[in-house]
């Protein structure tokens, strides 16, 4: 067996997020076509249209028709995120400033992630929040003027960047937000593309609302964060060669290029193309048997943070000892993703250890059968069954819930194994 083909991604998860909340607070009718139709994105649209926006999709493309901030009305309901951390973080954002209230509510999972984190920042600008128990959903948002400020971001999080800057766009005044370290700069690009006053050198930001936005047609590239799955399979499945086309390669997002390069994989990036908004490519990935040890920390931890569960598997299949730091984030995942891939791979016979803020693994290890719980993580899941890949065996208990970030994740391996 081995992955042998092209394959094509479903979009980017991050960007389909904030193409459809940018473009609903836009004026005008815009496109969004290679969209990621997905549970945490449908969660995403259910919200828009509860708010009045109207969208319609099919199959590949999304209409969608924004009438500004004024154009949203109350909603009847409260607004259910399900599972997405994205919708949750980011709607308190753009709801905050309006003068109507909203109730922000997910499942049972999502709310017990942190949402303090964000609300903190959002109160510096105005924002009226309140949580329950002060750190969790519900979320219940009232009406507030927003002022302009200085906002020092204490988190390494695009999703807390990205809800401070929906909530400045209802000042006409400038608020200038300084990041911690460098993260995903998806909302900062669109925002921008789309008409907005917004001025980014190095870890600051300037954003202000006094320049209306206007709708705009919006090509989604593929998720590199998907793609890692794709790319670690072709790794460690001898005689494999694979092109992932079209794919993602925002510099924000491409740490796991820098890990390809520090194990001496064998790989090439083909036909780099750029729009006005992002720029995506080919990757080639093939199979090579003297893969070196790794260690990710620091600054490249938020440039890969979603590829960690799978970059834990690659790590068990490379002689020695490959050191992953500062991932503190992954315990306040879907589950404690740390916990869950220290309990998954050890019970494959792995040698891993889960430190206070991260793992270190020792290598090269022959997977052992055994039952293992995905613990309804979507990421956790997809590396299990790339895991399968190389032991038959292995039994994944609660893998359906990959359709929260990629519902064609096993149709689309199946594609490419021969």
């Amino acid at each position: 067996m081995k992955l042998v083909g092209e394959i094509k991604l479903p979009g980017d998860k991050s960007i389909t997020h904030r193409a459809l909340m940018i473009n609903s607070i836009s004026k005008g009718k815009a496109k969004i076509s290679n969209y990621l139709n997905s549970e945490d994105t449908n969660a995403t649209i259910n919200i828009l249209q509860t708010l009045g926006v109207s969208i319609n999709k099919n199959k590949d493309e999304i209409w969608i028709t924004g009438k500004g901030f004024s154009g949203l009305r109350k909603p009847s309901t409260m607004l259910d995120c399900k599972n997405s951390g994205t919708s949750a973080r980011l709607f308190m954002g753009l709801l905050s400033g309006l003068d109507f209230e909203t109730i922000l509510v997910g499942d049972q999972s999502l709310s017990k992630r942190p949402m303090f984190r964000v609300c903190k920042h959002l109160l510096s600008l105005n924002s009226n929040i309140s949580l329950s128990k002060e750190n969790f959903l519900p979320a219940y948002i009232f009406p507030s003027k927003i002022k302009a400020s200085e906002v020092f971001l204490d988190i390494s999080s695009a999703q807390v960047k990205s809800a401070v800057m929906l909530t400045a766009l209802k000042s006409n005044k400038v608020t200038v937000i300084h990041e911690l370290k460098k993260s995903r700069n998806h909302t900062e690009i669109l925002l921008k593309y789309l008409g907005c006053d917004i001025e980014t050198k190095g870890l600051t930001i300037k954003i202000s609302g006094k320049k209306e936005l206007v709708a705009r047609d919006i090509k989604i590239p593929g998720d590199l964060s998907s793609a890692a799955f794709f790319i670690v399979a072709a790794l460690i499945i001898p005689k494999s060669k694979i092109i992932i086309k079209d794919c993602s390669l925002n510099p924000t997002r491409t740490g796991i290029l820098t890990v390809l390069k520090q194990i001496c994989a064998k790989y090439k990036i083909l036909n780099i193309k750029s729009s006005e908004y992002e720029v995506y490519g080919d990757i080639l990935i093939e199979y090579t048997n003297n893969l070196q040890p790794f260690i990710i920390n620091n600054s490249l931890i938020p440039l890969l943070i979603d590829e960690i569960p799978i970059l834990a598997l690659l790590a068990t299949q490379i002689s020695g000892v490959s050191y992953i730091k500062d991932v503190n984030e992954l315990r306040i995942k879907e589950t404690d993703r740390l916990k869950a891939i220290k309990v998954t791979l050890s019970s494959l016979g792995c040698d891993i250890i889960d430190v206070e803020d991260g793992l270190v693994i020792k290598g090269k290890t022959k997977l052992k059968p055994n039952i293992v719980d995905s613990y309804n993580d979507h990421r956790i899941s997809m590396m299990l069954k790339i895991a399968q890949l190389i032991c038959e065996e292995i039994e994944i208990k609660n893998d359906k819930c990959d359709s929260v970030s990629y519902p064609g994740f096993e149709k689309d391996l199946n594609k490419l194994l021969k």
